[in-house]
This record gives structure tokens, C-alpha cells and sequence, in this order.
């Protein structure tokens, strides 16, 4: 144990990844009072986690007065230092990590070096998180795993800050760019789902979006309502899969119709001709 340290523990990962993240050592303990760490910087992403407890973190020009809940993160290059209250010395959880989408992630959770503390977060389980990351490194006779299940954990853990940051957040009026977003998500969704039976109401629940505002912006931006949309992308998949020695059965059931006669009806009402016209369209023009 550390003599600055009333608990101290570590685990270090013993395998070297250049993934797209990847943690490099994991700890919790309880500094002394006044301790401090720093003025310095690191050459990797060093997260901590709150507890209990009280400390002062200074980055960027900014100094944050933590408690039970904040999490501050320390960027690479950026001249940190943090220090343990002298009444109440914080108790906290810390992971270290690397990986060229780490600081993608971090500014998916609303994180920079400009606003590196996120409040929030709900101690007991940000706690767990970090100790499955140690216990990922059992030294066992797989560390490429032990590093992939940390990596994992690492995810769950960033999750949950980013949770944390969204609950923090006030509810402001939806800007163009966010109706954007919604949009696509939607889109997203009808793109990976057209194979299956979807319905407005499914779409707008698994969004968390009301129905009517749903297809009200979806028809604004799109031009189209959802459903209408989803027909499209099910009939120019139809087209592709045409090309193919696919029966007209099987295109059917790929894009999303049970029922082949059905499909065909739809397919000729969208194009023009019946599926089959359409392939011998195609072998026409072929030759």
C-alpha cells in the first residue's frame, strides 16, 4: 500500500493493443489529505471516478471542485493537477486508456479538455465497472482477451458518464441540426430493419418518439412519410436482388413480404412492370 494512500489496490494490463481502445491500467484508492498529483500531463486518457469524498481538479485554465458522483478526465498533453481535500479526502476509482476512437467516444459523452468534469453518475455503480475492468486481468494465458473483455467494460463504464451527462443536461427546443439527427436515426433504423414487419408505432417507440411528431419531421425532411420511405428502400432492394439468380419467392421474403404474389403487385405498381418482366427486362438489355 501506498503511504499516501489509506487503500490503494491496481491492475495493469499485460497486453499491448493498438485497437481502437484499449485500457492500460485500472486502480481505486483513498489519498491522504492535501494529497497531490501534478502539475504534469500524460501521454493517455486517465478517467476518475468520485466516490466520497471532496478534491480539486485543474485543467485547461478550469479548476473543478469534485464530490461523490463527478468524474474529471485528464487528456493526453494537456498540464493537469488534482489534490485530496484536506477535511474530507476523496476516495476514487481511476482507469487509463488508449486507442485511436477514445477521444471520439469521449466527445460522444460530452466530454473535452475545454469541460473535462461530468456530474451525475450514480457512485455504487460506476464502482462495479471499474472493478470488472481489474478483474479482467487475471493473468491468465490469454491477455489478448483479458484486454478485449476491459475494453468492454471500459464501454459500459463510458456509457453510463455519458448517461449521467444527459440526465445533467436541461431540455432545450430541438435545433435543425438535432431534427437532423432524429431523422437519421431513423432512416438508420428503417435501413436495417426493412426485412422485418415494422409499423409507425414500433418505429416511433423504439426511437422514443410520439407517432404524429415522428412522421411530421420524418415527411419534412425526407419528403416522404416513413412508411413510404420503407417502401422505397424494400423496392430498389427488390431491383438488386432481381439481378440475381434469387426467385421471385426468395427476393420477396429478403425484403421484407411474406407473401410473393403481394410483393409482385407492389413491385409492378412501383416500377411498372411484374417482377419477372423486370428480369427479362434486364437479360434484354444484357444481350
Amino acid at each position: 500500500m501506498s503511504t499516501e494512500h489509506t487503500y490503494f489496490t491496481v491492475s495493469i494490463n499485460p497486453h499491448e493493443s493498438n485497437s481502437e481502445l484499449s485500457v492500460l491500467f485500472s486502480g481505486e484508492g483513498k489519498p491522504i489529505a492535501l494529497h497531490n498529483t501534478g502539475p504534469g500531463v500524460h501521454d493517455y486518457y486517465l478517467v476518475h471516478t468520485v466516490h466520497s469524498g471532496n478534491g480539486t481538479f485543474e485543467m485547461h485554465n478550469r479548476t473543478y471542485h469534485c464530490s461523490a458522483g463527478d468524474t474529471f478526465i485528464i487528456y493526453p498533453g494537456e498540464l493537469f493537477r488534482y489534490t485530496a481535500d484536506a477535511e474530507n479526502p476523496w476516495h476514487y476509482s481511476w482507469v487509463a486508456f488508449t486507442g485511436h476512437a477514445a477521444g471520439m467516444m469521449l466527445s460522444q459523452i460530452g466530454a473535452s479538455p475545454q469541460n473535462a468534469v461530468i456530474s451525475g453518475s450514480v457512485p455504487r455503480s460506476m464502482r462495479h465497472y471499474y472493478r470488472r475492468i481489474r478483474s479482467s486481468f487475471q493473468q491468465s494465458m490469454y491477455p489478448a482477451l483479458e484486454d478485449i473483455e476491459a475494453a468492454g467494460w471500459l464501454r459500459l463504464l463510458l456509457r453510463e458518464l455519458g448517461r449521467a451527462g444527459a440526465h445533467q443536461a436541461k431540455a432545450k427546443p430541438a435545433t435543425e441540426t438535432e431534427i437532423q439527427r432524429q431523422v437519421s436515426q431513423a432512416v438508420r433504423y428503417l435501413e436495417l430493419q426493412y426485412t422485418q414487419v415494422v409499423s409507425i408505432e414500433q418505429l416511433a417507440r423504439t426511437l422514443g418518439y410520439h407517432r404524429t411528431y415522428l412522421c411530421k419531421m420524418f415527411k419534412q425532411a425526407t419528403g416522404l412519410a416513413p412508411m413510404q420511405y420503407l417502401f422505397k428502400i424494400r423496392m430498389e432492394r427488390a431491383k438488386q436482388l432481381l439481378e440475381t439468380s434469387m426467385t421471385i419467392d426468395q427476393v420477396a421474403s429478403s425484403v421484407g413480404f411474406n407473401d410473393a404474389l403481394y410483393f409482385s403487385k407492389q413491385f409492378h405498381k412501383w416500377s411498372g412492370s411484374a417482377p419477372s418482366v423486370y428480369r427479362k427486362e434486364l437479360t434484354g438489355k444484357g444481350g
